[in-house]
C-alpha cells in the first residue's frame, strides 16, 4: 500500500484524489489545501488540513497546484528527506526545495472538475533525481492502471508544449467554430462526429497523412469564399495563418 498526501485542490488534484480513492493499492493519508472550504465536503472521506505543519508522514507528497505556486509550497514544507513530487508539465524539477527527495509525476491529460476521467487512459510521465525513487512512482502509476514513462525535463517540457497545440489550441478552434455556427443558428452537435473522427484518424495514421481540406488541395475559390464569410478580423487572421501553414506543409503555393 502506497501512502499519499495530496497538496492542492485544483483540477489535477481533484482527479488524482478520485483515482487514488478507487485504488486498492493507494492510501490517501491527508489532503492539504490553503483554503479549507474548497475540500470541506470531503471531511468524512479523508483528513483535511490547511496547516503545513500538521502534515502526516507518507510515502509520497504530491504537489498539485498552479505552476507559479509549486516552488513556494515546496519551500514551505516543514520536513526534509521525504519524496515530494509535482504534477506540472512545464516546471523544472529543480524549482522545488532540495531539502527533500524530488520527482515529477506528470499526468498528460486535460482535466476539468466537471468531467469524469478514466485514469487508465492517462499516461504518467515520471522524472526523478534519485534513481531509487523510480520504482515507487512507477508503482503509483500502476496502482492507477496507468502506463508510465521515464523522461527527463526537456522531454517533459516538449510534451507539454505539444500538448498545448493538440489540446488547448484545438479547443480554442472548437470555440471559434461554435461561435461561427451560432451566428447562423447552426447546432454545434452536428460537428461532433467530425471532431471524433478527426481524433480517431491520428490513432492509426500520421497527422500529415490525415490532413484534408481546401488548404491541402489549394482550393483557392473555397478559401476566398471562407475568408469573405468570416466576420471577425481575429478569426480571419487565424484562418489565414493555419491555411498558409497547411499549404506550406503540403507543398502548395
Amino acid at each position: 500500500m502506497i501512502s499519499v498526501v495530496l497538496l492542492g485542490a485544483g483540477n489535477v488534484a481533484s482527479h488524482l484524489y478520485n483515482a487514488f480513492k478507487e485504488s486498492e493499492d493507494v492510501s490517501i493519508v491527508q489532503w492539504y489545501n490553503r483554503t479549507l472550504t474548497t475540500i470541506a465536503s470531503f471531511t468524512n472521506e479523508v483528513e483535511i488540513t490547511n496547516d503545513l505543519n500538521s502534515l502526516k508522514p507518507a510515502d509520497i507528497y504530491i504537489i498539485a497546484v498552479s505552476d507559479d505556486s509549486i516552488a513556494q509550497l515546496s519551500k514551505g514544507l516543514p520536513f526534509k528527506d521525504r519524496l515530494v513530487v509535482h504534477t506540472s508539465g512545464s516546471v523544472s524539477i529543480h524549482d522545488m526545495d532540495r531539502k527533500n527527495r524530488l520527482g515529477v509525476f506528470y499526468p498528460l491529460q486535460t482535466f476539468s472538475k466537471a468531467t469524469e476521467l478514466d485514469f487508465s487512459n492517462v499516461p504518467i510521465c515520471i522524472e526523478i533525481k534519485e534513481k531509487q525513487n523510480l520504482k515507487i512512482l512507477k508503482n503509483l502509476a500502476n496502482a492507477l492502471g496507468c502506463t508510465s514513462y521515464k523522461i527527463y525535463t526537456e522531454q517533459r517540457q516538449t510534451l507539454h508544449l505539444a500538448a498545448v497545440f493538440v489540446n488547448n489550441f484545438t479547443n480554442q478552434m472548437y470555440r471559434i467554430a461554435h461561435e461561427i455556427g451560432d451566428a447562423e443558428n447552426v447546432d454545434f452537435n452536428i460537428l461532433k462526429p467530425l471532431i471524433l473522427e478527426t481524433a480517431k484518424k491520428v490513432q492509426h495514421i500520421s497527422p500529415y497523412m490525415a490532413q484534408t481540406g481546401p488548404a491541402k488541395r489549394n482550393d483557392k475559390k473555397t478559401i476566398k469564399r471562407h475568408l469573405k464569410q468570416i466576420e471577425s478580423d481575429e478569426h480571419k487572421k487565424i484562418y489565414e495563418l493555419l491555411t498558409n501553414s497547411i499549404k506550406k506543409t503540403h507543398g502548395q503555393r
